[in-house]
């Protein structure tokens, strides 16, 4: 049986932490230290209740000094800081003589990833990432059916709904200097998924863009991909708002709908599986869904014009 490792996480008091400190309980391993400004994060007294905290950066740095000093060094640090943190967040972990394991996006920009590439080699330590959704029994199937046919096109049409309220805008995620905007904050990880499906992007184009919603086109090499993502609540369709439901997700390809409703919750801990297993995603396997919301954040949109998804006629 493996040793359990030691771990460290930045971002405690964000939603999507708590799936990063179950993956470290049930992978086996030890949470020894987290930070975060907020001080809301009782919920760790049901995972690791003695867990150190901190709510000030240079008193975490400190500790994990610290804890290296006394023999029982931190091996990992988790990030689940706000996006545009996460460059800081990562050398931080590197240069304290960690492996790093940060939510998407893992950094804004393409040339951050280069620059992460120089300190890992200067450090020997890795920088991995969560694409959770390469490791969905779903996208695993079809990628298996896509392989058996490198030579098939598809039409795919992507679209997530997932309502918010005026926090959001409000808070750094509405910020597109801090978040990347729409694009980056809800659709990294379906970027992701569809180049590791489809391959290499050869054509991006920006249809619409605001602050709660945004809609393109991607030619990649062996998919035509419509796409909409939203944080609107009108976009709904009608038949999901009758249920009472604040979120929409459909993925269809060649007009079938790719079932991702079951599988979601598990795949934090099976992303924790492969990176402490010497498997787990990293600089290169991100940087293809960087560089495809980096040209969307800085592109123009041409208007409701060409081959758009049909959630955009109402946007004419």
């Amino acid at each position: 049986m493996n040793k359990p490792q030691n771990f460290g996480l930045i971002g405690l008091g964000g939603y999507i932490a708590i799936r990063h400190v179950k993956a470290i309980q049930e992978t086996g391993n030890q949470l020894l230290a987290g930070l975060d400004k907020n001080d809301s994060v009782g919920f760790i007294d049901s995972y690791f209740p003695n867990m150190d905290f901190f709510t000030e950066y240079e008193r975490f740095d400190r500790h994990i000094d610290k804890l290296k000093r006394e023999g029982k060094p931190v091996h990992y640090i988790s990030i689940c800081s706000p996006n545009y943190l996460h460059d800081s967040h990562i050398r931080f972990a590197l240069r304290s003589g960690a492996d790093a394991i940060c939510e998407k996006p893992l950094v804004l920009n393409p040339w951050n990833v280069e620059a992460l590439g120089e300190i890992e080699k200067e450090t020997g330590h890795k920088v991995n990432t969560i694409l959770q959704l390469r490791l969905h029994q779903s996208i695993i199937a079809l990628k298996k059916e896509i392989e058996a046919n490198p030579d098939k096109q598809y039409d795919v049409d992507l679209a997530y709904i997932t309502s918010r309220g005026q926090w959001y805008h409000f808070s750094w995620k509405g910020d597109k200097t801090k978040s990347g905007g729409i694009a980056t904050n809800i659709g990294i990880h379906f970027y992701d998924m569809l180049t590791h499906l489809f391959g290499d992007v050869q054509e991006n184009i920006l249809h619409y863009s605001d602050d709660a919603k945004a809609a393109g086109f991607l030619q990649l090499k062996n998919a035509r991909v419509r796409w909409f993502l939203s944080i609107d609540y009108n976009d709904l369709p009608n038949e999901i708002k009758a249920k009472g439901q604040r979120t929409y997700r459909s993925i269809t390809v060649n007009d079938k709908e790719i079932e991702f409703s079951q599988g979601f919750t598990d795949l934090h801990t099976e992303s924790y599986k492969n990176i402490l297993a010497g498997n787990g995603f990293g600089l290169n396997d991100a940087m293809k869904s960087i560089q495809i919301v980096h040209k969307i954040r800085n592109t123009q949109p041409v208007g409701i014009k060409g081959d758009y998804h049909p959630l955009c006629e109402k946007l004419k």
